[in-house]
């Protein structure tokens, strides 16, 4: 293997990665399962103001983790809410229940660490049913959850908009 070769699997330049886009939420691949031999994958995701980023959702296989780069990140894990700033981590393990929200008025911005991959390409499967002006197709949204492990209490999103005054704009 040539040295060129060996870099270029190590080094995904700005302009080479992934990015998907749907309802405020971008996200950004920045190292992919592939590149971990499954064992991780790390995001990047940022999030309009007052924004919703997911209601209350609870992983079967995968651990989050989420350094807030800049803004403001709001999450609820396991029914008790927390406000991180620009350099904190929030823990957000599999089999606990969790949404994440941007209670400020800046774009909030983080990075984070999936472990195992996989639930990574989740996003970039939702894009075009969430994606889309209108309401989502459910049978092909529910699909998707499905394959990915990933359970969704669709009550708690007007919870959520309500008491953290989300889908406002500043």
């Amino acid at each position: 293997m040539t040295s060129a070769t060996a870099s270029a699997q190590h080094r995904l330049s700005a302009g080479d990665r992934r990015t998907v886009e749907f309802q405020g939420l971008t996200t950004r691949y920045l190292v992919a399962a592939e590149q971990t031999g499954g064992a991780f994958a790390v995001l990047e995701h940022e999030l309009v103001p007052f924004g919703l980023g997911a209601p209350v959702h609870t992983h079967e296989r995968e651990d989050e983790i989420s350094y807030v780069v800049s803004g403001r990140l709001g999450v609820e894990i396991n029914g008790a809410v927390h406000e991180a700033a620009a350099g904190d981590t929030v823990f957000k393990p599999r089999g606990i229940p969790h949404a994440f929200w941007n209670p400020g008025t800046e774009p909030l911005r983080f990075v984070e660490l999936i472990t195992p991959a996989g639930f990574e390409g989740y996003f970039a499967d939702v894009e075009p049913i969430l994606g889309v002006a209108g309401p989502p197709d459910l049978a092909a949204l529910g699909a998707v959850m499905a394959r990915y492990a990933l359970s969704v209490d669709p009550e708690s999103v007007g919870r959520l908009m309500g008491e953290h005054g989300l889908g406002c704009r500043a």
